[in-house]
């Protein structure tokens, strides 16, 4: 078949994705853009986009109609939604344009804590025992059957924003009343302390075709709730570890119903057992800068490759992932106290990525040895803990 020209229209209401524009334009298509109006000074690469659509904020039916309009000149043959929060918004258009791609019943189990657990379970992977705050008993009976501390989490939220602790029965019944009306927009589960990984990876035509495997070396929820130092490095490969966690993710992907596009899922390894238990996925490249870590452990580019898988499903060829590497690579990223913090004395030879973003600071760097990795991750966080790191409170969205 020809390589046809195609019209991919990019969504995102959070500046990301450069590499997925860059490549789609590269591939030979029109790329568009839709985004909100205050990103419009960001460093998009407007050289790959053939126009850009803005908006305030977000209304459905706006949106809609908008985009309904533009359809009279110029037929889309792709919606691609770039972030995680605008998933569920882009299947939705999907569905009313009748294009193909994710719809809201798939893209629920990738933005919905509660239906990610409950298919999961459905399909016998392991997850935290949980329940949701629809029922009064269910929720007493939950609390006398199973031990805390639990957490509390939204459905619909990414990361660890709006997840709370809950200690005791009483406790939780003192912040399920403050819930009110938004109960049902939250779930809780057991808490279990232990090693947090994420797999990032590329799925075509029903299957998993890339996956590596990272730990992070702080918890998500102890750094957003810490004020703690992010941090995360590739898994020893070829691990006991490695291929368990990428086993169960190709167990979730199939499960959820994942055809096309790139995924990152997390899983938690009990220290009291050391099971593995899933914890949430989402159908999109994993955010802080994980990416560039995984490009620089495989060489592989999550953005570039998601653009090369989606315009070969459209136009009906193979895609095949590029020749892997197989190094050691590590993020460490803090806020910082400084606008424009100076990394010139981070000059170790590792290094393949230092952030630019007013206050904060970042490094990775990559080597043959998972020990280097670590130790280069150990020594840079303690000088940016003493020298440069800031923290703000987590963001709450629980009450």
């Amino acid at each position: 078949m020809s390589k046809l020209q195609l019209n991919f229209l990019c969504i995102s209401t959070y500046y990301k994705g450069v590499d997925f524009l860059k490549t789609c334009k590269a591939d030979g298509n029109h790329v568009y853009l839709l985004t909100k109006k205050k990103l419009e000074h960001e460093a998009w690469p407007w050289e790959a986009i053939d126009d850009v659509f803005y908006i305030e904020d977000w209304n459905q039916n706006d949106v809609v109609k908008g985009i309904a309009y533009q359809f009279r000149n110029i037929k889309f043959d792709r919606f691609v939604a770039l972030d995680d929060f605008d998933v569920e918004k882009v299947a939705l258009l999907r569905e009313h344009f009748r294009l193909p791609g994710m719809g809201r019943t798939t893209a629920h189990y990738f933005r919905d804590k509660l239906a990610m657990r409950m298919k999961a379970k459905e399909e016998g992977v392991n997850v935290p025992e949980f329940t949701s705050l629809f029922y009064d008993n269910d929720i007493n009976a939950y609390a006398d059957r199973v031990e805390a501390p639990w957490l509390l989490k939204p459905r619909m939220e990414a990361s660890a924003t709006g997840i709370k602790k809950i200690h005791s029965k009483e406790e939780l019944w003192q912040i399920v009343d403050g819930l009110g009306d938004e109960r049902d927009n939250y779930l809780i589960e057991k808490f279990a302390p232990g090693d947090v990984y994420h797999v990032d990876g590329l799925n075509n035509e029903g299957k998993v075709v890339f996956s590596r495997v990272s730990k992070y070396l702080d918890t998500p929820f102890e750094v957003a709730h810490g004020g703690g130092i992010f941090r995360s490095a590739t898994c020893e490969i070829g691990s006991k570890t490695e291929k368990a966690l990428q086993k169960m993710n190709a167990q979730v992907m199939k499960a959820f119903g994942m055809q096309f596009g790139a995924s990152h899922t997390e899983f938690i390894q009990s220290k009291s057992t050391g099971g593995l238990f899933f914890l949430e996925t989402s159908s999109r490249v994993g955010g802080a800068n994980l990416a560039e870590m995984v490009e620089a452990a495989s060489g592989v580019n999550l953005w570039g490759e998601w653009a090369k898988i989606e315009a070969a499903n459209l136009r009906g060829l193979s895609y095949s992932p590029p020749k892997l590497k197989n190094k050691y690579a590590g993020i460490v990223v803090s806020l910082s106290r400084f606008e424009h913090p100076d990394t010139s004395n981070f000059k170790d030879a590792e290094i393949v990525w230092k952030m630019h973003k007013d206050w904060h600071i970042g490094i990775i760097v990559a080597s043959d040895s998972s020990q280097q990795v670590f130790d280069l991750l150990e020594k840079y966080t303690q000088r940016i803990a003493k020298e440069f790191h800031a923290s703000i409170p987590a963001p709450d969205k629980s009450l």
